[in-house]
């Protein structure tokens, strides 16, 4: 969770599609497409492993764009596949 969060900060679209399941992975990101948000900081609320190929991270991201606060609330899905975990999805919570 934290090196995707830090791909998003550095614009690392190679590296977000690595990290992501190809089952749900976009074709492509478009990450330059402004306005850009400016990233403040995650919080890594909760982490639960399911069992040993299955895990769940809720964490809360803080953005601005153009000046206005965001934050990102979810309850992201991973999956280890090939010995990587990568993520699958998640579910946005308020």
């Amino acid at each position: 969770m934290r090196s995707r969060y830090s791909a998003y900060v550095l614009g690392d679209e190679t590296y977000l599609l690595a990290t992501w399941h190809p089952d749900t992975r976009p074709a492509t990101l478009d990450l330059a497409t402004a306005p850009r948000p400016r990233w403040l900081g995650l919080q890594v609320m909760a982490h639960r492993p399911l069992d040993a190929e299955h895990a769940t991270v809720e964490f809360v991201a803080r953005y601005k764009i153009n000046g206005r606060a965001h934050r990102l609330h979810e309850t992201s899905r991973f999956e280890k596949l090939a010995g990587r975990w990568v993520y699958r999805d998640g579910d946005l919570l308020d």
